[in-house]
């Protein structure tokens, strides 16, 4: 069985064994290193093919592994400096803008250290995933007639009707498009409904992708702000009429970053604002499965009579970072312009990939894995909170939502810059994530999101927040 411990002492053994072979020299065969670390002949392959990728070794098929022969130096540097102006010619500033939100998606997909606790990132750790049922299914669906031949640019078939089945049932499978997770929808969802210039509403504060797409798009952000109960629906009816938006995004489902479920009654005046607008909603509804326990509102998109809600749906969270498969709902002439966007940028999601998700969403192991999922999310934020209250209680977790994996954290009005408070928990050996990066424009005050389920399990999470409060009490005394 493939043990990735052993897989990685293996690949470091090897590595160091073969500094020591001149260039061109042999390496002990396959066979010997599979007797000699007593592994699989798969787990060996891999490490051979990891050193084959560092350029340490070169495979000869049907001759053996060789130490790779020294490679000559590049001859001279590349002068790139005109790139400076031709990447940035642009008025307003966009590059610099984008660069920046891009900057902040990539500080938490960044994989840690084993020595660093994650409480950063935004997909579950690998004792979360369902590993072996992706196994099992990836191998089930390579072996289905036909895995491998192009599929429908829509998507394939089986997958469209689960989608609109497990969704809503007032959609039919003719309105999903399959789709390369959440962010790739967000994108193409922002590109096909608004104008270049034009203004976009977006929730305040919000995940940085929302504004990330947005501006890439050639689009200006306007906040609409957010409390417990979801956005605010008077500000809203406001927002678009003074912006002239025809697109506001939402997460009504355990809002990113601060946790709000748009709250029932507010529901249906979302819905109306956008209505006497003219305008779409873009619902990202990209937390469905990490409820932890009791009924879910259904999403927005059940209660859309006109076409006006564009619905984003994915497996990415509740499965694997890997898995990146979703859907894209849409009626009418928005449906049109989705499929165009997404066959310019992609053609179609990879046949083999959809064939996984859907052997694993019809395996009994799905329902199985979203019990476990639900129950240790939910064990994980109670000793979030519980923790935070023992050792950091000037923190003030703004909501403890039924869902989802974070909290929202406000800092105390004397807080050191959250930079430096990043800085320092880093320093202590945990990442978490600024708040900054969540505002389209000044925040209201000084925030940090906490991540609970990227831990490799309750007591990573604790561990994380006692080098949290180590790093903020480092920070304040600076």
């Amino acid at each position: 069985m493939f043990d990735s411990s052993s897989s990685e002492k293996i690949l470091k053994d090897l590595r160091e064994e073969v500094q020591r072979y001149p260039p061109g020299t042999k390496l002990p065969s396959s066979r010997a290193l599979v007797k000699r670390y007593r592994a699989s002949a798969g787990t060996v392959s891999r490490a051979i093919a990891a050193l084959a990728g560092e350029g340490l070794v070169d495979p000869v098929p049907g001759s053996g592994v060789f130490r790779a022969q020294e490679r000559p130096g590049r001859a001279r540097a590349v002068d790139c400096s005109w790139q400076e102006v031709a990447l940035n010619a642009e008025p307003g500033g966009l590059a610099a803008t984008v660069r920046h939100d891009a900057a902040s998606i990539l500080s938490y997909l960044q994989v840690q250290p084993p020595e660093i606790v994650d409480l950063a990132s935004g997909y579950p750790h690998a004792s979360l995933q369902p590993e072996q049922a992706l196994a099992a299914a990836h191998a089930r669906a390579g072996r289905r007639p036909g895995a491998w031949a192009r599929p429908p640019v829509e998507g394939i078939a089986e997958l469209r009707e689960w989608f609109a089945r497990d969704i809503s049932a007032a959609l039919s499978p003719s309105d999903v498009l399959v789709c390369a997770g959440g962010q790739g929808a967000l994108a193409c969802a922002l590109r096909s409904l608004a104008q270049p210039g034009a203004a976009v509403l977006v929730e305040s504060p919000t995940y940085p992708g929302v504004l990330a797409a947005a501006r890439a798009a050639g689009l200006r952000p306007v906040p609409v702000p957010v409390d417990a109960d979801g956005v605010r629906v008077e500000l809203l009816a406001k927002a678009f009429a003074s912006s002239g938006a025809g697109v506001f995004v939402c997460q009504p489902l355990f809002q990113n970053p601060t946790g709000a479920t748009l709250a029932a009654e507010r529901r249906p005046l979302v819905l109306a604002a956008a209505r006497e607008a003219g305008a779409f909603v873009v619902e990202d509804d990209f937390v469905r499965r990490l409820g932890h326990g009791g009924p879910l509102l259904a999403p927005l998109v059940e209660d859309d009579a006109d076409g006006r809600v564009v619905h984003i749906h994915s497996l990415t969270k509740a499965t694997s970072p890997n898995l990146r498969v979703g859907a894209l709902v849409a009626r009418g002439a928005a449906f049109e312009r989705l499929r165009t966007a997404q066959v310019i940028d992609n053609f179609f999601v990879p046949k083999p990939l959809q064939e996984t998700a859907l052997e694993l969403v019809g395996s009994p192991a799905w329902p199985r894995h979203l019990r476990f999922l639900a129950a240790e999310l939910g064990q994980r934020q109670a000793a979030s909170v519980s923790a935070l209250a023992e050792r950091l209680p000037e923190f003030e977790v703004t909501l403890i939502p039924k869902g989802g994996y974070h909290l929202w954290l406000r800092l105390p009005e004397d807080s050191p810059e959250e930079a430096a408070v990043v800085a320092a928990a880093r320093q202590a050996g945990v990442v978490v994530t600024s708040g900054g990066p969540y505002f389209a424009s000044e925040p209201s005050a000084r925030f940090l999101r906490l991540s609970y389920a990227a831990a490799s399990n309750v007591a990573g999470v604790l561990d994380g927040v006692r080098r949290l409060a180590e790093g903020w009490r480092a920070a304040r005394s600076a």
